[in-house]
């Protein structure tokens, strides 16, 4: 049972153009034929890279559809090109490319300051390519399956910037393979970015003061029980195209599933109604290939003096087997300046992974390579982020300026760096994924040995490979961080139980239902453990509570059925053991045991 930590990938927001310049100085006169014309030259640069997002509906301010469109906002167009504030993109140029990327070459951004300056002429209609096709409604077609949040959220008039998270509950009653998402945020005005966490355990519906009603926060951790590090970045910007998943590497979507979809709302000026949907559409290919995600992170390091520009944190971890990166995602906030990740190889040549000289929280995104990128076992995968925690900086949220140290507030800091990969095998029997994630959490309690989630992790690994000491030495441990989390509880008096020692089980449990009174696992742990010490009537009040939370479980029924035949209720038991068989026609201990009560009915 694994608790695996999973925070926002947040993503790329647009701007409008707002810095306006005076007419640029006019060249010498150019002979007609060689002057830049918006028809032949500008307007491909301004379709492919800026109507995606300036047209009717989209995030835009104006729209940039044709030359009327374009010519009203030259002037402001040839400012924020020569200055790369336009179009969005914030990584340096690099021998690892990135896909999608919206970066102006020189000749490109040269070409616009010479049409401004030449007077911006229109040029041959003949010449002028065909506006690219968008897409009506929903840019995939019509969606398998589309969620809507149950309640809408209003967003106030004005006031700082807010995060919502709304609980989209799904109704599959089998497992589905998704192949693409497709997020419809709301008013595209005021939804900063959102991204969506998959939510396999309800976690998130425990947070809602109300079904329905979602709540607020902009860190998430979506808990798990199960070893389930499958991760795929789920993420809406504005100018975003929906990804569709490769074959073999779907996302798996079981009964009971929630999404969880973070929005970052800025107000506009008056209350505005945000009820956002979300389409799916499924593969009947199941995953065959399964990308995780590796969080590193400086947060510890975090303790940024008032004035200090170039305070610096790094981390490194070295990859344990070979992998494929396939998308990164750094994560900073305001005082975030100078952020860059490179990779070492074993025979020493260093990658860059992703440079951004002039970080800025509004821009940020999640990064696909045009290639996977190979980086075999014994890479080292760095870090470096700077800081600037002075007046200068412009975007510092604090005047004057405070100590800034790691916390879940925009006005405080993180240092996290994601990094999407597709590890391969090593050649042994242990999944590659887990040796990863193992490596992940050892790293992790190097730099910080209070670290609940990887305690957690690290004690249901070595528990699955048989290691019950030491995976109950880290279960403790963990509960030293956070006492009353039930998974914690849950997962030590599932060791100790394993182990053979009930009696030191059942307060854990007992802890776990306390913090979560309806949690189906130490439900069932405590019955198997109090039916282990013989205490069948509470073990059947436990089973019975089981059944209720979750009627379709054959082992619970089967289980019931059994404590149940203990106390002498055959009719009881009968019926449990015949509604197990039921749901799991195999369910060899409801078979066996149906067998002999109906033997001791007859006597």
């Amino acid at each position: 049972m694994l608790h695996l930590r999973s925070r926002l990938a947040a993503a790329l927001a647009i701007a409008c153009f707002s810095v306006l310049i005076t007419a640029a100085s006019e060249n010498p006169e150019r002979p007609k034929e060689n002057r830049v014309t918006f028809n032949r030259d500008i307007a491909p640069i301004i379709f492919h890279n800026c109507s995606t997002c300036h047209r009717p509906g989209q995030a835009g301010p104006f729209p940039l559809l044709n030359y009327e469109d374009v010519k009203k906002h030259a002037h402001q167009i040839a400012t924020v090109t020569r200055e790369r504030f336009m179009p969005p993109w914030l990584p340096e140029p690099q021998s690892l490319k990135f896909a999608d990327a919206r970066q102006l070459t020189d000749e490109q951004i040269a070409l616009l300051q010479r049409w401004v300056s030449e007077g911006e002429i229109e040029g041959n209609p003949e010449d002028l390519p065909a506006l690219p096709h968008f897409a009506e409604g929903w840019e995939l077609g019509k969606p398998d399956l589309i969620v809507k949040a149950d309640e809408p959220f209003l967003l106030p008039a004005s006031g700082t910037d807010t995060y919502w998270n709304f609980v989209l509950r799904l109704p599959i009653e089998k497992t589905r393979w998704l192949k693409a998402i497709e997020i419809r945020p709301g008013d595209k005005r005021v939804v900063h970015h959102a991204n969506i966490l998959v939510d396999r355990m309800e976690n998130a519906r425990h947070m809602e003061s109300a079904p329905g009603a979602g709540f607020g926060g902009m860190e998430l951790r979506i808990e798990s029980e199960t070893f389930d590090p499958d991760s795929h970045f789920l993420f809406w910007k504005p100018g975003t195209v929906p990804y569709v998943e490769p074959d073999g590497m779907s996302l798996r979507l079981d009964k009971g599933t929630d999404l969880v979809l973070n929005t970052h709302l800025q107000p506009s000026g008056k209350p505005e109604t945000i009820q956002p949907s979300v389409g799916l559409y499924f593969t009947d290919k199941p995953a065959t290939q399964h990308p995780m995600l590796l969080q590193m992170e400086a947060d510890e390091q975090l303790n940024i003096p008032v004035g200090d520009k170039n305070f610096v944190v790094t981390d490194e971890f070295r990859l344990p087997l070979n992998v494929d990166l396939l998308a990164i995602y750094p994560h900073a906030h305001y005082l975030g300046k100078d952020i860059s990740a490179f990779a070492t190889l074993p025979n020493g040549r260093r990658e860059s992974l992703i440079h951004i000289p002039n970080w800025d929280l509004n821009w940020q995104a999640v990064y696909r390579y045009a290639k996977p990128v190979s980086l075999p076992r014994g890479t080292v995968v760095s870090m470096r982020y700077v800081y600037d925690n002075s007046e200068d900086n412009i975007r510092n949220p604090n005047h004057p300026p405070k100590r800034v140290t790691a916390g879940n507030r925009s006005s405080d800091e993180m240092a996290h760096l994601w990094l999407q990969v597709l590890p391969h095998s090593d050649g042994s029997q242990m999944d590659p994924r887990m040796i990863l994630q193992e490596a992940l959490a050892r790293h992790t309690l190097e730099n910080n040995p209070h670290d609940f989630a990887s305690l957690y992790n690290l004690g249901a690994m070595l528990q699955a490979r048989g290691d019950a000491a030491e995976a109950i030495t880290n279960y403790r441990s963990a509960l030293n961080v956070r006492p009353h989390d039930a998974l914690a509880n849950n997962a030590l008096g599932g060791a100790l139980l394993a182990g053979g020692q009930a009696s030191e089980a059942i307060p854990h449990f007992a802890e776990a239902l306390a913090s979560r009174p309806d949690y189906f696992d130490a439900h069932y742990n405590l019955g198997s453990a109090y039916a282990a010490l013989g205490r069948f009537k509470e073990a059947a009040d436990q089973f019975r509570e089981a059944v209720h939370l979750r009627p379709e479980d054959a082992g619970a029924e089967a289980d019931f059925g059994a404590a149940l035949a203990q106390l002498g209720d055959l009719p009881g038991a009968k019926e449990h053991f015949e509604h197990a068989l039921e749901l799991d026609p195999k369910n060899q201990l409801a078979r066996e045991n149906l067998q002999q009560v109906l033997q001791e009915m007859k006597h």
